[in-house]
């Protein structure tokens, strides 16, 4: 989304006009809230942000089913070790280090 020069607002003049604003977005505006000129807060409707809430649980839900394809894709390549040989293997590994 673009924002213009009226959806970009100082702290003081959001304080000001708070219900304005929130009428605003209310009807679909999005506003940036800056202090000392640089961007703060942003000021979107309730919706909205449940919306881009779900967005990011289901980015984060594809990046999980990613990761255990690749992890089944890795065992059905053999590219796998199972947990007891692998930290045998770490601990030999530690105790040569301490004895070298």
């Amino acid at each position: 989304m673009a924002f213009s020069a009226s959806d970009v607002v100082p702290l003081s003049q959001a304080r000001a006009t708070l219900s304005d604003l929130a009428e605003q977005v209310k009807a679909g505006a999005e506003k940036i809230i800056t202090k000392n000129g640089e961007s703060y807060v942003a000021l979107i409707d309730a919706q909205r942000l449940d919306y881009y809430h779900q967005l990011e649980r289901e980015r984060i839900h594809l990046l999980i089913i990613d990761d255990a394809s690749k992890g089944l894709d890795d065992v059905t390549a053999g590219k796998v070790k199972d947990a007891q040989s692998a930290l045998s293997a770490m601990r030999r590994r530690r105790i040569a280090k301490q004895q070298g």
